[in-house]
């Protein structure tokens, strides 16, 4: 295992929408073990593979006094509610801002050896699982932000 570096924003890799794994191998194992590492040195409550410069669909997750969770191909099937969340990103540091994210989402992918999982997240998970999945597809919680004024240090 070994901590990567985490891409800041303006780096070209978080704008990338990124590709679906197709065969979970060694290298898959490998990268989603360095993905946990990093997200707990950082610390932080998530990442996506484009945050360490890996243009695939992985996202590991874990919550303060929870398991890893991580998710290959993950993708929203359902979401309810709304809420105003406060957020952060490991790719803008030193920031953040308020916006709108649902109060529950479901979510399917593949786990680590590749079985099919569903999630039902609420309030910080279901806040992060969003979170994560936006980085696979190139955006980020400030392109999110209803008013940039409130991006605070």
């Amino acid at each position: 295992m070994a901590v990567r570096q985490i891409r800041i924003l303006p780096d070209p890799a978080l704008r990338r929408k990124a590709k679906r794994v197709s065969d979970i191998d060694k290298s898959i194992q490998g990268l989603v073990d360095d993905m946990v590492e990093t997200m707990q040195v950082a610390p932080g409550v998530g990442l996506a593979a484009n945050q360490v410069g890996v243009g695939l669909r992985i996202i590991v997750v874990q919550l303060p006094d929870e398991d890893v969770v991580v998710l290959i191909n993950p993708e929203g099937v359902k979401r309810g509610g709304e809420r105003l969340c406060e957020e952060g990103c490991l790719s803008v540091p030193g920031y953040q801002g308020e916006l709108k994210r649902s109060v529950w989402v479901k979510v399917k992918g593949l786990n680590r050896h590749g079985k099919e999982v569903r999630l039902r997240g609420e309030k910080l998970l279901a806040q992060v699982l969003e979170h994560e999945i936006d980085h696979l597809d190139g955006i980020l919680y400030v392109d999110r932000l209803e008013n940039r004024d409130k991006l605070a240090p």
